[in-house]
């Protein structure tokens, strides 16, 4: 959502760190440019003039002249004061009262309120181990209330039965009724909406809201209608009196302005942002983090975040037992390609890193669907030549590229790829406290720190069986080692090649080819 906004923003910083020495007419020019790009970005007009204005009178002053790299200090500055804007510190949904703590979810049709009630519903059962109730106010949309109770019993969440002919206000007291019998700590209610404001749907929110007296009134506001959000907002919170925002669809391709214009407009937080379809696709709205995304600074945080969601512990632990005995094959391999997968793929994972956000055009074109297809050729052979790679003669070669789909070069690249990575496991799993011992650590097997020795760092890469791994994977610095099937790609995943665009590695599935 913010891909254009970044690498304008991007571009006009760069020029400024260029600069040996920044006068007071290269920030105004810089100024003009990031004014023109948050326009562009459907920011609110009086939101840019308050922005600029701020990084002006704290980019001209003493704080940057007495700077040993100005360029650099503007770019802090511009980063503190989109944080700011973005409303500084994170504001979780508030769950300090008396059980059950009613949650009333408030927007217009076709936002994504019942998806949206849903997703928070398991993420309070999920990661805050909290008894969970959802209830579905609305009466008008047809199948509304039969909706959240199939999106409740597929997340293991429940939901309060459909009594029909029963009004929203009666419905919202029978749940809370239910939620201080059933011993729920949090009671969320799905209130319904209109295709636009109007008055009897305000009476409808401050009647329901008289009934339930609601700790969280969370508005559900679709980030790619822009301005309109921000009224939205203005006007539930004047009849209403919201506590938080939800944004969803951060994942289109909207320009971001809302995100960006809501929390100083309105003054209330965005709490939660909607980043997919799936039910766990919701993140805590971080104004540092976003801003880092924003001005292309990746977001190693949420990346982090997400390993820990999806890798499993004890299949991770197992695969480093495996790796410090040497051990990688090519079941190894796919479970691997499967934690990417369940991570978001390659392009999902690269564009939270840092400096990832100045190749958006070139992540673009990244395939993921390499992943699938190397999991398939995987799955196509037989547990004992998973287990055996040197089995795979020129006529099973055949037989396995005919079961995935695939042609006999793909599966002879994957095996290449496959050698080099079992032998750096070979090497580093003889040495102790080396890097596996450093994983070992991580995961709760004791171990020391990473104890490579360079030498033979070097002599494996001239030897050409160090795997084609970028820094910061495994390769060469960066980035601190991660756990298997955790953050660092998997092997076929590095960047071998030619160097793109700045001197960078080319990436795989990129190019004319397929």
């Amino acid at each position: 959502m913010f891909e254009s906004l970044s690498e304008r923003l991007s571009g006009i910083l760069d020029k400024l760190t260029r600069r040996g020495a920044l006068t007071e007419e290269d920030v105004n020019a810089a100024m003009r440019e990031v004014r023109r790009a948050l326009l562009e970005a459907d920011v609110a007009l009086d939101v840019v003039r308050s922005f600029t204005d701020k990084v002006r009178a704290r980019a001209v002053g003493q704080e940057v002249i007495r700077s040993v790299t100005p360029g650099q200090q503007v770019i802090k500055i511009v980063h503190d004061t989109l944080v700011d804007m973005l409303g500084s510190d994170a504001r979780p949904i508030d769950l300090e009262a008396p059980a059950p703590v009613a949650i009333m979810m408030v927007g217009l049709q076709g936002s994504g309120k019942t998806t949206t009630t849903a997703k928070i519903g398991l993420r309070l059962t999920a990661r805050s181990r909290r008894k969970v109730l959802l209830a579905s106010l609305d009466t008008r949309r047809p199948a509304a209330q039969e909706q959240l109770r199939v999106l409740g019993a597929q997340n293991e969440v429940d939901t309060l039965p459909i009594v029909a002919g029963q009004s929203p206000t009666q419905i919202a007291e029978r749940a809370m009724t239910a939620g201080r019998l059933g011993g729920y700590d949090v009671v969320i209610l799905d209130t319904a909406g209109r295709i636009h404001i109007d008055e009897q749907l305000m009476l409808e929110m401050a009647e329901i809201k008289r009934v339930a007296k609601p700790h969280e009134i969370l508005l559900v506001a679709d980030a790619l209608t822009g301005q309109d959000a921000v009224n939205l907002a203005k006007s539930f919170d004047e009849r209403v009196g919201l506590t938080g925002i939800v944004l969803t669809r951060m994942d289109g391709d909207g320009r971001g302005g809302a995100a960006l214009s809501m929390r100083a407009v309105t003054g209330k937080p965005i709490k939660l942002i909607g980043v997919g379809e799936k039910a766990d696709a919701l993140e805590d709205f971080d104004p540092a983090r976003i801003a880092g995304r924003i001005l292309g600074m990746g977001d190693i945080v949420a990346l982090v975040e997400r390993a820990a969601q999806e890798i499993d512990v004890q299949k991770a632990a197992k695969a480093a037992q495996r790796m410090q005995k040497g051990l990688f094959d090519l079941d190894d391999l796919a479970e691997q390609l499967r934690q990417m997968e369940k991570m978001g793929g390659m392009k999902g994972m690269m564009a939270l890193l840092p400096g990832m956000g100045k190749m958006s055009k070139e992540l673009d074109k990244v395939d993921d669907r390499i992943v699938k297809r190397q999991i398939a050729i995987i799955s196509s052979m037989t547990s004992k030549e998973r287990r055996k790679p040197e089995l795979l003669n020129a006529s099973r070669k055949r037989r396995v590229a005919a079961g995935s789909g695939t042609r006999v070069e793909d599966i002879n690249r994957l095996l290449k790829q496959h050698r080099q990575m079992a032998d750096m496991m070979k090497m580093l799993g003889k040495k102790k406290g080396g890097m596996l011992g450093g994983l070992g650590s991580m995961l709760g097997m004791g171990g020391g720190a990473p104890q490579i020795d360079p030498a033979e760092l070097e002599r494996l890469a001239k030897s050409g069986k160090l795997p084609d791994m970028p820094p910061g994977f495994g390769g060469g610095g960066g980035l601190p080692p991660m756990p298997p099937g955790g953050l660092g790609l998997p092997p076929g995943m590095g960047f071998p090649g030619p160097k793109g665009p700045g001197g960078f590695p080319t990436l795989p599935g990129l190019g004319k080819k397929k």
